[in-house]
């Protein structure tokens, strides 16, 4: 048997590695801008600071001390010098690659600290692996000014993975807009139809109003403002008002509303104040080609229809009438259950009134 060398022992105690390897060595000396790191080969390994973090300003000495247990990437056998380089940037992107594609896979929500604002977007770090957030996703509310994010901690889902040009991309808004709904509907949950609440009016449309009835908005539409006839919701109400309301009906994630309520009413009691043959007052309060709208109180309108203002031929309610006008008329006919009352001073107009008009128009003949 022949005898093995000092050498051949001492050679065939160290590990045998190569480019690609994952190791674990020990750190023996650290200076700001590189690690030397004993990996039980013939030739200790190099860590630079480029090969340790992205990030330019981190002093080495202030992250890692001799004695430190480490876990590197193989990279080049030889720098040159003799010594092993190694990286412990590239190991912690391909396990941060793994998270990223898990997260992109099934939709896991990530958190990370903005560390800053860049063109079109924000630029978070998770592990050392930067993610582009862009400006469209970075909320679910307009923010002008993304420096303002930076230093936040954020909770975005990864929409795009491609470790090959790495690029990595983030979504904000999807998560913020899935909390608000979740939190809608658990606050939607908790009312029912038919609930009297109290709420502060958001925002005045042309055709209504949406009340944040507490934390959620229910939609007050112009029908639902009066008994009568509202032309512009801006005209009874304003942003920030107090108002009490009613739930209407809840249908899915959407909520109406509404103000009138039946011990408020006019119309209960209309059948007996009201009744066909009676004669009553009332303003002009708007006007068609087909006739003018009365107003007898609040909350009810009646129609003198254009061909019951007179007895002679009216072409135009606007002929004979203006809003605000006060008129005297007859109720001809009356439907509570569809809220429609009609009059007539047609009826309370003397005979001699459609003689007269037709003896003038004769003379200007």
């Amino acid at each position: 048997m022949s005898e093995v060398s000092f050498e051949q022992m001492l050679e065939d105690s160290f590990k045998n590695i190569h480019v690609g390897d994952v190791v674990e060595g020990t750190v023996i000396t650290v200076t700001p801008d590189e690690i030397a790191v004993n990996i039980g080969y013939k030739s200790d390994g190099i860590v630079t600071k480029h090969e340790y973090t992205n990030n330019p300003t981190v002093d080495l000495t202030s992250v890692v001390n001799p004695g430190d247990k480490i876990n590197v990437k193989v990279i080049k056998m030889n720098d040159g010098d003799g010594q092993v380089v190694l990286s412990y940037k590239r190991l912690i992107a391909e396990k941060v690659s793994k998270v990223l594609e898990d997260a992109f896979n099934e939709g896991t929500v990530l958190k990370a600290v903005v560390s800053e604002a860049v063109k079109g977007g924000l630029k978070v770090i998770v592990d050392d692996v930067p993610v582009f957030i862009p400006a469209s996703l970075a909320s679910d509310t307009s923010v002008k000014d993304l420096s303002v994010m930076e230093g936040q901690e954020v909770e975005f889902v990864v929409t795009e993975f491609n470790p090959k040009k790495r690029k990595y991309i983030g979504d904000c808004r999807r998560v913020l807009k899935a909390r608000k709904e979740a939190m809608r509907a658990e606050i939607i949950a908790q009312f029912h139809e038919g609930d009297i609440i109290e709420g502060v009016v958001r925002n005045v449309t042309a055709f209504g109003a949406f009340v944040d009835i507490g934390g959620v908005d229910g939609l007050l539409h112009i029908s639902e403002m009066s008994w009568g006839h509202v032309d512009k919701p801006s005209n009874v109400m304003s942003k920030g008002d107090t108002l009490k309301v009613i739930i209407k009906e809840i249908k899915g994630d959407k909520i109406a509303l509404s103000v009138r309520f039946d011990e408020n009413n006019p119309w209960l009691n209309v059948a007996d104040k009201y009744a066909v043959g009676t004669i009553v007052t009332g303003k002009v309060a708007r006007m068609t080609d087909f006739g003018a709208f009365v107003q007898l109180e609040e909350g009810i309108d009646a129609l003198l229809h254009v061909s019951q203002i007179a007895r002679y031929r009216v072409e135009k309610p606007s002929d004979v009438l203006k809003i605000g006008d006060e008129i005297e008329a007859m109720v001809v006919d009356l439907n509570v259950e569809e809220r429609k009352i009609s009059l007539s001073m047609k009826r309370l107009a003397p005979e001699t009134e459609e003689v007269a008009e037709d003896a003038a128009g004769s003379e200007e003949e």
